[in-house]
C-alpha cells in the first residue's frame, strides 16, 4: 500500500529509486550528464534523487559536484583544498567550500539550514528577525549573526559586498527582477534559485536539502533528514485511508476566497494522507500553485466538504470558528463548520519546510476524525 499511495502525486517522468528519466529531466540529459566540464575532472557517479525534479548533482573525484538546476545554471562546487579546473566551461560558476556568510532569501531554505546545523554559513536574510518563526533563526538575527540585507528585489548591495557574500540563494521571484541578479553577479557573488516550491511531490521539496548538504559538504545529515521524512510518509501510507474531502484556502483582503491548484502540495499531502482534495483546479499549464475565485465558486464546490482548514500564512491565525465567519457569512452554510470540523495551520507552516511528513501524519489524524488521534497533532489546530 505504501509504494502506492506514496506515487499518487509523483509527477510524470519525476525520479526513482532508478532515477530521472523524462521531460523534466530533459536539460539534465541534453548536458550529457558527467561528460565534457573539464579533463582534470573525473565523473564517478550521480546523485540519486527518488522525488525532486528540478535540480541535479553529478559527483567527481576528490570531492568536487556539478549542481544542475532547471533554469540551466550550473555550479561547480569545488572542496576546500581544491582548485577550480582551468579548462572549466566558462559557463559554470564555481562555488568554493566554505560558501561562507550566505544572503539566503528563499525562505523554505532556512529551515533546511537549520536541519544541516549550518546556520553559521548564513550571513544575510532576506526577511527581518520578526518575519521568521524558527526561534534559533531569530536568535543569530537579534545577536547580529544574520544580518537583514533587503528583500529580493531592493538587497542592500553595500553591507552584502562588504560583508563578503559568497553566495545568493534566491526564490523564483528572483525571475522578475533579473537586474538585481545581473547587479549581485557583477559584484562576484553567485546567483543560485530554488526551485523547490514548483516540486509537485511533497518529498520532491524536503529533498532539496540534498543540494543544500553538497553546499555545505553535509550531504550525510541531509540524506539522514530527507531518509526521516520518507519513513513518515510510509507510516501514513500503512494507514487506512478515510476518503474525506478538505478544502484548504484563506479570504482575501477584497473577499475573494484564495485556494491552492490541484498540482500545488497542499493538495498532494491531503491525497497522499488518504483524502480527497476540493476544489479540484488544475493550472498545470500556468504553473501557478495558488488561485483566486469568487465566494460563491467556491460555496458551490466545497460547501459539503468534510473538513475546512483556513491557510493563516497570509491572513493570520484565527481564534474561532466565529472569527472565521466574520470574514464571510456564507461559510457558517458550509457542512465542516455546522459539524465543527474546522483547522487553521500554525502561521509557520510554510518557513517548515522539512517538516512534510508531520504535516501529512497531522492531515492523516485529522481525516480519522479519532479525537485521541487529533489530540496528536502539531502543524494544525482546530477551531471551536
Amino acid at each position: 500500500m505504501a509504494a502506492v499511495i506514496l506515487g499518487v502525486s509523483m509527477p510524470a517522468g519525476c525520479g526513482s529509486q532508478t532515477g530521472h528519466k523524462g521531460k523534466d529531466q530533459a536539460y539534465f540529459d541534453q548536458k550529457e550528464r558527467g561528460q565534457g566540464i573539464s579533463k582534470m575532472l573525473s565523473y564517478t557517479e550521480s546523485m540519486d534523487l527518488q522525488f525532486a525534479c528540478r535540480f541535479a548533482v553529478d559527483y567527481y573525484e576528490d570531492g568536487y559536484a556539478l549542481i544542475l538546476t532547471e533554469n540551466g545554471k550550473r555550479y561547480l562546487v569545488v572542496p576546500e583544498d581544491g582548485e577550480a579546473p582551468e579548462d572549466l566551461d566558462q559557463e559554470i560558476t564555481v562555488l568554493r567550500r566554505p560558501l561562507n556568510n550566505i544572503y539566503l532569501v528563499a525562505t523554505a531554505a532556512m529551515d533546511m539550514f537549520c536541519q544541516l546545523d549550518g546556520l553559521d554559513f548564513v550571513g544575510f536574510s532576506g526577511q527581518k528577525s520578526d518575519g521568521w518563526a524558527m526561534e534559533e533563526v531569530r536568535q543569530e538575527m537579534e545577536k547580529g549573526n544574520i544580518l537583514y540585507a533587503g528583500k529580493y528585489d531592493s538587497p542592500d548591495y553595500e553591507r552584502i559586498v562588504s560583508g563578503g557574500c559568497s553566495l545568493a540563494v534566491e526564490n523564483n521571484m528572483i525571475t522578475h527582477c533579473p537586474e538585481v541578479a545581473e547587479k549581485l553577479e557583477s559584484f562576484g557573488i553567485p546567483v543560485l534559485i530554488d526551485s523547490s516550491s514548483y516540486e509537485s511531490h511533497p518529498l520532491g521539496r524536503v529533498e532539496w536539502i540534498k543540494l543544500y548538504g553538497v553546499l555545505l559538504g553535509r550531504q550525510e545529515a541531509a540524506s539522514a533528514a530527507f531518509d526521516r521524512q520518507v519513513k513518515a510518509f510510509k507510516r501514513v501510507a500503512d494507514m487506512e485511508a478515510s476518503g474525506k474531502t478538505a478544502a484548504f484556502f484563506y479570504i482575501t483582503a477584497n473577499g475573494m476566497v484564495s485556494v491552492r491548484t490541484a498540482s500545488d502540495y497542499v493538495p498532494a499531502l491531503i491525497r497522499l494522507a488518504g483524502g480527497r482534495y476540493v476544489p479540484d483546479v488544475d493550472e498545470k499549464e500556468s504553473r501557478r500553485s495558488t488561485m483566486v475565485m469568487q465566494m460563491e465558486e467556491f460555496y458551490l464546490a466545497a460547501k459539503d466538504a468534510d473538513y475546512l482548514v483556513y491557510n493563516s500564512t497570509i491572513d493570520g491565525e484565527l481564534e474561532s470558528i466565529e472569527e472565521l465567519i466574520m470574514k464571510e457569512n456564507l461559510l457558517g452554510d458550509f457542512k465542516a463548520v455546522q459539524e465543527g470540523n474546522v483547522w487553521c495551520t500554525d502561521r509557520d507552516l510554510y518557513q517548515q519546510s522539512m517538516s512534510a511528513g508531520l504535516m501529512m501524519e497531522d492531515i492523516h489524524r485529522m481525516l480519522s476524525g479519532d479525537a485521541d488521534r487529533q489530540k496528536e497533532i502539531q502543524c494544525l489546530y482546530q477551531l471551536k
